[in-house]
């Protein structure tokens, strides 16, 4: 055995019988292997902290990367370095590497010595973008594996548990690409690359026609019916389905042409609203040449059904200017055929289906990664304890969560739009006179002259007084965040000045593209990866808007969404050629750069302020951005309300504790919008169940299109719905303490708030493939209700500890499924035995009454322990260590729970608090109250020791 320490950097002869590897060369912080053989000529192992490390494999024999857009971390850390039976091992404090020298493969073992990961199959395809030259890449590990494996951003399409599935990582307006993933075995794996990404099977689907053979009618191809006003057009054969994108439309029989109109709806780039009704019908016999679970991919807008063998297998809606894919798994024999039809109603809409064969089993479940476009394989190795431990050493690599102000964490109000400054004060103004909890107030996107978009000015017409309108939000004790964009008219001041240095991407303009407002205006993005580009567009920011007092920041349309629709190489091609690369190899990292370049520009601006940022997109890394992220513009359907719980659990397992979703869904059906008899009471229901969900979100906001969002509005004529929306509501501001801890924590011990059940749970197989349950930090169970008319629900209680019922006090064992009440105006919610929740006063904004009474909620039964985190809430003192903690222990054998000394200070921290205690166990029921518990005790930052009665 070889055992090399750390040293100068040493090109090392290998020992006889090990000639399989050409070398083996230390560098700083790792070692270089040339392999004999295999596809990579180059595997470069770094040590990045006590358990990562890097991995580099080159299919050329330099080693020539760009600096990563998402790791700034440095290679650091103790390490040695051996060599044994063709393998080289690099040996950090709690984890090691191993490379086989014969081809460079490489796997990882944990502090206890198991491997946890390895490499198998890799592989490089050289690819030209732009006449330059890159490579696809693709790498799989862990052949055959049974582990769960999560993040990977946010995905809305009900997946939990990845193993075994297909994910695409392209940024859209619903969907956040994020190549970061967890696995039960505890570590993670983070793969560099900026281009889109497959986790899975990393072949595209084909269409439906092209792979799996379709006939109708002993013809190749589907049989295609279109219709208007219920009348036959055209019938034809088609080989396949496609009209995905803007340019297919052209395939339309011009026959089955309906008239449209411009739509009314100044929100997206649409195509146009049909006059008179058109529908299409697909039919057509599929034969499967392959035994197994068949995966099909559709993406449509409108009204679709899909059926398989007479058996409906989806039904869903979309609004057309916001198509998007959902997944159908259709298990399948070889040899035997299975009849498809499809229904659609297009009104000038998008549709697709693509298809993709059974993969043998030992690589469907496998982690495979693969990229379009990049210089290597470049990943990291993330080892830990558990999995929040992963998660901490993911934000190592690429930066601490952000500590958001305390009034994020209160209840936002906002529409799609307030179209004048009256408006917008006057609903700030309603939610004081009626007594509403409120902390924020948006104003979306169209507060400028019409044909000024990205002017940062405001319509003197409808916003005669933005400063004053800023100040009367302020003098109510709210704040007020406000929609900015990546994108330009070319006729703004602010767009001639960017594009005079070359600042503006140029495809869209060279399109001559027009959006969707008024007769439609050119319009394009500006390019962040350009430094002097970022701080272009943050100095213009700041000198209109920045200036007026503003608190938060909404950026909208980061994916970039230049212009809707636009196919994929489309969307590629007007995203470039950027600062620092083509499009395509940058394709995912457009929100990460550009929340950078704004939150680097708002901590200069105002250096003691904690920036605030909502962006539609982001990317491994945006959690270091001051930024939290929401889930797009969502359907109002119960299946997308189902959609966003895996969507939030994942993207906040990805590492990016703060997100959110537009309670009752942004885009809305013609029956609700106006407001149709028999269907007002689903909109009432579902906008009331989303309610409760959103109450237990990292953030809680209320947003969308007509009908108007506002409690009192929606609530109009049902007391029963209005009052539990203003329990939930009150409930968020009773919890405070609780969430502003646990939110403080996200930045403090890298802790996640919306935590998928196996990060508590792993060793319950069970919990790994919940969908639709979760932890609201450590101590709460959310298990929100998503089917319309619902009054009760099956709830998963994971083992290995008991559970209350939150309202009733009622307790039950771990490890079993009941049958939970869920009348419309109360969604189920849990408290885990041992936990310690803290709860305040009654308040309308999360700056009021800041020293007022704690009640310690104590769920006995198992030992618990909170650190209850307070600091001034807005300022970024806290980084220099002003703020205080109140550690509580819970001692279930002695019966006593102690409040701790008071653990650091900061300015016009309270001296003295009110605290008392309600204690629940397992032999009563006692119901949740927020009035003073037993012993209430004045709390001096002195120990005190309360004995349950």
């Amino acid at each position: 055995m070889k055992h090399w320490f750390l040293g100068a950097a040493a090109i090392v002869a290998l020992a006889p019988g090990l000639a399989a590897a050409q070398s083996v060369e230390r560098v700083p912080s790792g070692v270089l292997v040339t392999p004999a053989e295999g596809a990579a000529k180059r595997v470069r192992v770094l040590v990045y902290g006590e358990d990562s490390f890097r991995v580099t494999a080159s299919p050329a024999e330099e080693l020539k990367l760009p600096t990563s857009l998402m790791v700034v971390a440095k290679p650091h850390g103790d390490y040695s370095v051996t060599e044994a039976n063709g393998m080289v091992t690099v040996k950090a404090a709690r984890a090691s590497a191993e490379i086989r020298l014969r081809d460079g493969h490489v796997q990882f073992r944990d502090a206890a010595g198991t491997v946890v990961l390895g490499e198998t199959q890799r592989g490089f395809t050289p690819v030209s973008v732009e006449n330059k030259p890159f490579v696809a890449t693709h790498q799989q590990f862990n052949r055959g594996t049974d582990e769960g494996f999560y993040g990977l951003g946010q995905h809305q399409y009900r997946q939990m548990n990845y193993n075994g599935q297909d994910v695409e990582l392209a940024q859209h307006n619903m969907d956040i690409a994020v190549p970061f993933l967890v696995s039960t075995r505890n570590y993670g794996l983070l793969w560099d690359n900026n281009s889109i990404t497959r986790f899975g099977n990393p072949r595209p689907y084909d269409h439906v026609g092209q792979g799996l053979k379709v006939t109708s009618g002993g013809k190749p191809g589907w049989k295609a019916e279109y219709f208007l006003d219920g009348k036959p057009a055209v019938t034809r054969q088609e080989a396949f389905i496609d009209y995905q994108f803007i340019k297919d439309q052209a395939n339309w029989p011009a026959a089955a042409k309906a008239k449209t109109v411009a739509s009314a709806n100044a929100g997206q780039n649409t195509a146009g609203v049909v006059v008179g009704k058109q529908n299409v019908v697909w039919t057509g016999t599929i034969h499967p040449e392959a035994t197994g679970v068949h995966k099909f991919r559709l993406y449509s807008s409108s009204y679709i059904k899909v059926f398989a063998d007479n058996k409906l297998v989806y039904d869903s809606w979309r609004v057309n200017w916001n198509p998007w894919f959902e997944n159908i798994d259709l298990p399948m024999t070889k040899g035997k055929a299975v009849n498809l039809r499809i229904e659609w109603e297009p009104n000038a809409g998008y549709l697709a289906l693509f298809h993709s064969d059974p993969l043998p089993k030992q690589d469907r479940n496998s982690l495979w990664m693969s990229s379009e476009v990049g210089h290597s394989i470049d990943y990291y190795f993330v080892g830990g304890r558990n999995m929040d431990d992963v998660i901490a050493g993911y934000r190592d690599l690429t930066g601490k969560a952000s500590m958001m102000p305390k009034w994020a964490y209160g209840f936002w109000q906002s529409r799609q739009r307030y179209e004048t400054q009256d408006q917008l004060v006057g609903v700030v103004r309603e939610y004081r006179s009626r007594q509403i909890p409120l902390d924020n107030i948006v104003q979306d996107w169209f507060y400028w002259p019409e044909d000024q978009w990205g002017s940062h000015d405001f319509d003197k017409k409808r916003f005669p007084d933005p400063d004053k309108m800023v100040d009367d939000v302020h003098k109510m004790n709210a704040r007020i965040m406000i929609s900015v964009w990546p994108k330009f008219y070319p006729n703004t001041d602010n767009a001639k000045e960017l594009a005079a240095k070359g600042y503006l991407y140029r495809g869209n303009l060279d399109a001559r593209e027009k959006d969707w407002v008024g007769p439609g205006y050119e319009n394009t993005d500006y390019d962040p990866y350009a430094p002097e580009a970022r701080q272009i567009y943050f100095r213009q920011v700041r000198e209109k808007l920045v200036s007026k007092g503003f608190d938060a920041w909404w950026m909208d349309a980061t994916e970039p969404d230049i212009h809707s629709n636009l196919s994929i190489d489309q969307r590629k091609e007007r995203m470039g050629p950027t600062a620092i690369g083509p499009g395509a190899e940058l394709f995912n990292s457009f929100p990460l750069v550009h929340a950078d370049g704004f939150a680097e520009g708002l901590r200069k601006a105002e250096p003691n302020k904690r920036p605030f940022i909502l962006t539609r997109s982001g990317f491994a890394g945006t959690q270091r951005a001051s930024s939290a992220l929401w889930s797009g513009d969502v359907a109002a359907r119960w299946e997308d309300f189902r959609d966003q719980i895996s969507a939030g659990v994942n993207l906040s397992m990805s590492g990016i504790p703060n997100w959110t979703h537009d309670i009752g869904g942004f885009s809305v059906e013609e029956r609700y919008t106006k407001q149709l008899p028999e269907a007002v009471p689903e909109w009432r229901e579902l906008n009331l169940r989303w309610f409760q969900f959103g109450a237990f979100s990292p953030l809680f906001r209320s947003h969308g299109e007509t009908p108007f969002r506002e409690i009192y509005e929606i609530a109009k004529g049902d007391p029963a719905m209005y009052d539990s929306m203003l329990w939930y509501n009150k409930l968020r501001y009773r919890l405070l303490p609780y969430i502003y801890t646990v939110g403080a924590d996200t930045h403090f011990k890298d802790g996640t708030i919306m935590r998928g059940l196996v990060m508590d749970f792993p060793q319950d197989r069970r919990v790994w493939n919940i969908d639709d349950e979760y932890l609201f930090g450590p101590s709460l169970l959310i298990a929100p209700v998503t089917a319309f008319q619902a009054r009760t629900r099956s709830v998963y209680l994971p083992a290995g500890t008991g559970w209350y019922a939150l309202e009733s006090g009622r307790f039950y064992k771990g490890g079993q499924t009941i049958t939970a009440e869920a009348p419309r105006e109360r969604m189920p919610v849990f408290v885990r035995a041992g936990a310690i929740v803290p709860t305040g006063p009654d308040i309308q904004y999360t700056a009021q009454n800041q020293g007022g009474p704690l009640v310690l909620h104590v769920y006995t039964g198992a030992d618990g322990q909170f650190s209850i985190y307070e600091d001034d809430g807005t300022s970024r003192d806290y980084e220099k260590g002003r703020f205080a903690r109140i550690p509580v222990r819970w001692n279930d054998a002695s019966g006593t729970l102690t409040l701790g000394t008071r653990e650091g200070r900061y300015p016009a921290m309270p001296d003295r608090r009110t605290i008392s205690v309600r204690f629940y166990g397992p032999g009563s029921a006692m119901p949740l109250s927020f009035e003073a518990g037993v012993q209430a005790v004045v709390y001096q930052g002195k120990q005190i020791v309360i004995r349950r009665p």
